[in-house]
Order: C-alpha cells, then structure tokens, then sequence
C-alpha cells in the first residue's frame, strides 16, 4: 500500500515537471502509408502559481519538426498550451517513437524536465527481410535469400534489382507474383571486405513505398 502511495506521488511529480501539466506525454498515431507526414498535438497548463517558461527544445531527429503554438514561450499560472511535432515519415514502415526534450525555466543542459513521446504506425506496404544479409572473409560464399513481401491487397511486382557493386550476384524468384519474392545474393569472393546496397524498384502505386533497400556485407570475423 505505502509503494502504491509513493508510486502515484511520483507519477504525480512527473506529470506536472517543470510546472506544466501535460494531457498526455506518448500520442500513439496510425498513418495512412500514403501519408508524407503526421502530426501530433500536446496540450499543457502551467500548474504553478508563477510564470513558467520554454527555454528550448530538441526533437533529436532532423525528420521530427517541433513548434509551440503562436511561438509563445511564456506561460502565466492557469494558461494553457500547445506543443506541436511534425513527422517527415520519408519511406518508413513500422512502429517508430521519436522522443521530444523540453527544457522549463532554468533546467540543467542535461537534464531537461519534460519528455514527449511520438508513437507512429506506419503500415509496412513492402517487407523486406532481413535488411542486412552478411558474410564473415574466410567464410563459405554460401548464397543467402532476402524475402520481399507485399502486405497489401494489390499486387506490387518487382521490376528491377540493382547493385551498387559487383562483388556480390543476385538472382531474383517470383514465389507468387505480385505477393512474394527471393532475392538470393551469393558473393563472388569472401576473401576482403566489402559492402553492397541493393536498390528494389516496384510498380507499387504509392510512391514513397516504391523504392526499397536492402544491403550484403563481407566483413572481418
């Protein structure tokens, strides 16, 4: 019972750190996967009997946008407001949390008081799996298989693979067309490092979805 008190005093101390109350710290979005961005809004009151103020802001990525709104930094006690992040998405897929740092008032460099979280789902139209496929030099050039799916209800077919080097061969299978593929990429040689990006284009009609990744690397035991 006195660790369920504590617990909840703590989480009371949280919520109001830095003298601004927030509605909520994680917003949890579902994107359109033809969405270019998302946005996420998050509403506070200064809960104290003073002035209390936003001294900075890092949303740690350059593909999170974050603003106050109206640009107003101060707040009088009892006066809400409104902290904004904007998610450039580019061609991800997947569950993705950005985390926003908020400074109040005089905060350590360090240490800023307030911590926001954005939580997107992107729907994932074209898995490719695994990303990476890799080599030990020394090692048996043995062949190994990228599996690339489409997640949605149209087909997507593969139009072409293409490898930034030649160290590596690529074959590709159609398991079901439009539905599933194989890329199998054997190296030449195993005998140095090397790194190759396989560049997959699609005729998937969303198209930041219709140019895919994947890589192979030789590397040192």
């Amino acid at each position: 019972m006195k660790f369920a008190i504590a617990l909840s005093w703590m989480l009371a101390a949280l919520a109001h750190a830095g003298g601004l109350q927030f509605t909520d710290r994680l917003k949890e979005i579902h994107a359109d996967p033809a969405a270019a961005t998302v946005t996420a809004d998050f509403t506070f009151t200064n809960s104290t009997d003073k002035t209390v103020a936003i001294a900075n802001s890092d949303p740690g990525c350059s593909c999170l946008k974050v603003e106050v709104a109206g640009g107003k930094l101060k707040y009088a006690p009892g006066e809400s407001g409104l902290v904004r992040a904007t998610f450039d998405m580019g061609n991800s897929s997947g569950t993705i949390d950005k985390d926003i740092a908020l400074w109040i008032d005089d905060d350590p460099t360090d240490k800023p008081s307030v911590k926001l979280t954005v939580r997107v789902h992107i729907p994932v139209v074209v898995s490719v799996e695994p990303k990476t496929v890799k080599w030990e030099i020394g090692g048996k050039p043995d062949p190994q298989t990228i599996h690339i799916q489409m997640a949605g209800e149209k087909p997507v077919r593969i139009l072409s693979v293409k490898s930034s080097s030649d160290i590596f061969s690529i074959q590709v299978k159609a398991i079901e067309e439009g539905k599933r593929y194989d890329l199998v990429v054997t190296p030449r040689a195993i005998d140095a490092s090397g790194l190759s990006v396989f560049r997959i284009e699609t005729d998937c009609n969303l198209p930041k979805h219709r140019l895919q990744q994947a890589f192979a690397v030789i590397r040192k035991p």
